[in-house]
């Protein structure tokens, strides 16, 4: 790329003056891309556009402004872009979209940015936002949460539609039959360390070539009390490419289990519980999802949802991926969130010290600051990286000027 060091100073100049002296790495990188900058190059030079924008946010907003002036030629005109990028195949129904956090406590700032974008499409485009509960793995419940997240959702955006997968179960058994049915799932027997084995050979199992009649017996006796025990059954799908795949995770992977753990919500009404690729792809096809905005760790799971809408004869919904967002000084994981709770360390969810929505809203932030935010991180794979200091100059600027 042409002139790349200065470009790139331009560009994060530019930004760092339209938000009061600091560079959002995100959009830098956006604009680096619309001046021909490559994906693949991103490795080569990622460190040094960081670089460049760390050596800008340290100078003053009055020494950005002076350095812009000589540079300002540097910047494309026809690369300026202001919004939400658009999104293909939209109708004049609008957007269907969705977040899917599990219960295991409320929204923080790295769910913010998804919810945040879709919320921001779906106000753009008029359509319908949904917040589902993922809770179908009993074992990772907090029972309180199922509250907190609809605050949480409901304070970002009033219109959000909450949706709980416990409720859903039978729908999720429904579709399981489909596929039997269909001869594009079987129920196996085998042990995981044998089946893992087999992954690994590219072989099939024998459970592989039951008949449908026998799938639906052993289905059955997976759902029975007196069936079979957590580890004795799994239902797989049946991938197209059978067990040559290139890729072992898509070699006919498990859609439910036997799982004999209390659920907060159902209790024991409930034995076989489904895993997410099979409660995902059902909820998103009875929901007439359109469009998605999830976490490129998730790119094999939706490459296996698309192969399951195939075989039910269901047009996929547009799927964006978006790389990680690296905030140096804070922890992330609602886990060690909860551990620090119950250690005392924190007060509660609100603590001051925890990135948790129910937290800056008490100390005064505004649903729109972090719409906004998300905004403009905007869709893209490539990771992230900002300082809580930057994260939060950034948040409280457009707090300033949110409602």
């Amino acid at each position: 790329m042409k002139d790349f060091e200065k470009k790139t100073r331009a560009y994060a100049l530019k930004n760092a003056i339209a938000y009061k002296g600091k560079a959002v790495q995100g959009a830098v990188i956006a604009c680096l891309f619309n001046e021909g900058l490559k994906k693949q190059d991103m490795k080569k030079y990622a460190k040094k556009i960081s670089k460049i924008i760390s050596e800008v946010n340290k100078i003053s907003l009055e020494e950005q402004e002076k350095e812009y002036e000589k540079l300002e030629k540097q910047v494309s005109k026809r690369v300026i872009r202001e919004g939400l990028p658009e999104l293909p195949n939209v109708s004049k129904k609008g957007v269907i979209m969705r977040n899917s956090p599990s219960p295991s406590g409320p929204l923080h700032i790295g769910h913010a940015i998804i919810s945040g974008l879709s919320i921001a499409y779906v106000k753009k485009y008029g359509g319908k936002f949904i917040l589902r509960i993922e809770d179908t793995n009993p074992e990772n419940i907090d029972p309180k949460a199922y509250k907190l997240l609809e605050n949480d959702a409901r304070w970002l955006y009033p219109k959000t539609k909450i949706i709980i997968q416990s409720d859903r179960m039978n729908l999720y058994y429904k579709y399981a039959e489909k596929l039997i049915n269909k001869k594009t799932a079987y129920v196996c027997t085998c042990s995981a360390d044998k089946f893992r084995e087999l992954v690994k050979q590219k072989k099939a199992c024998n459970c592989r070539e039951l008949s449908v009649k026998e799938n639906l017996t052993r289905w059955k006796n997976m759902l029975s009390k007196s069936g079979y025990k957590p580890g004795q059954a799994v239902l797989r799908f049946k991938s197209s490419e059978g067990m040559k795949h290139k890729n072992p995770a898509m070699r006919d992977f498990p859609l439910a289990r036997v799982n004999l753990t209390k659920h907060p919500r159902t209790k024991n009404k409930y034995r076989v519980w489904p895993l997410m690729n099979l409660s995902v792809t059902a909820d998103d096809i009875e929901m007439k999802m359109t469009h998605i905005i999830r976490g490129k760790d998730h790119r094999d799971n939706a490459e296996r949802q698309k192969m399951m809408f195939k075989v039910l004869g269901k047009t996929c919904p547009w799927v964006a991926f978006i790389g990680r967002i690296h905030l140096r000084g804070m922890a992330l994981s609602t886990t060690k969130m909860q551990e620090g709770i119950k250690s005392k360390k924190y007060k509660g969810w609100d603590d001051p010290r925890l990135p948790t929505l129910i937290s800056l809203k008490k100390q005064g932030y505004k649903p729109g600051a972090f719409l906004k935010f998300a905004e403009k991180i905007s869709l893209g794979e490539n990771d992230k990286t900002l300082d809580k200091s930057e994260y939060f100059t950034l948040l409280k600027n457009f707090n300033k000027s949110r409602e």
